[in-house]
């Protein structure tokens, strides 16, 4: 099976691209292209499927992506290798050929680009940093690169969608602690118990921050299990450990 790409209109023009888990060479619970260095599968398994996936979208660049601890933190793309990586949620670039990675099983991978000013950036959006602003944290960095945010364009990838995520009534106090009016991100679930949407919430606060354009691709991890890696389904399932998907967003090498 071929490696599966899926691209947003609003980035349309910058290579980019949200990948699942079709395609690649993991095999059991972790079949298709697992991109996790922490999954607790071979590595050299993960550095053949973060080769395939870099390959279907951006050709002979090198994946740049830091250690995801659900924060805000940004940090400009660096040579770093891959067992020393920085601890932040965002990376971004104004460098060519630079493809920054992402690493999603439920969270929320957003993609960001200003094609005139060449500036691009990843970033990982769990709840937790999701309320802490990582997205704002993401678009003040590429403004430090040249970037204006009223020509960024962003994409929310496949994440946990609201029918998918159960919470608690203390999860939702968090957010309406912080806004009141992020009570509409909620919803009661068949059960009595609040669900989330992380996607409506991200795209939200884009949208608040002055972006030119965004989008969601409306794509339930959870949902799809032949599709997407998921760390929620893989817990009720009783299962040892997960995938990760991985999403790409570079800049082409100039040519002549």
């Amino acid at each position: 099976m071929s490696v599966e790409v899926l691209t947003a209109g609003a980035l349309a023009g910058v290579p980019h691209g949200f990948l699942g888990r079709r395609g690649g060479v993991s095999r059991g619970a972790m079949a298709g292209l697992n991109c996790g260095w922490g999954s607790g599968e071979d590595l050299a398994i993960v550095r053949e499927n973060r080769g395939l996936a870099a390959d279907a979208v951006l050709p002979g660049a090198r994946i740049v992506s830091p250690h995801q601890i659900h924060g805000a933190e940004v940090v400009a793309a660096g040579e770093w290798p891959d067992d020393d990586r920085p601890h932040a949620d965002a990376v971004v670039t104004d460098r060519p050929g630079v493809l920054l990675g992402i690493l999603t099983a439920d969270c929320a991978p957003v993609l960001f680009a200003d094609a005139e000013a060449g500036v691009a950036a990843a970033a990982h959006a769990g709840w937790k940093g999701a309320l802490a602003g990582v997205s704002d944290r993401t678009v003040e960095a590429m403004e430090r690169l040249g970037a204006r945010r009223e020509r960024i364009a962003a994409a929310v990838g496949p994440c946990i969608a609201r029918t998918s995520y159960e919470v608690d009534w203390s999860f939702l106090e968090r957010f309406t602690g912080a806004d009141p009016d992020n009570e509409r991100f909620f919803a009661e679930g068949p059960a009595g118990k609040p669900h989330f949407d992380l996607e409506s919430y991200l795209l939200a606060r884009l949208a608040a921050a002055g972006l030119a354009r965004v989008e969601a691709l409306g794509q339930d991890t959870y949902a799809q299990p032949d599709r997407f890696y998921s760390y929620r389904r893989a817990t009720h399932r009783g299962e040892p450990s997960y995938g990760r998907q991985i999403s790409l967003i570079g800049l082409a090498r100039l040519s002549g």
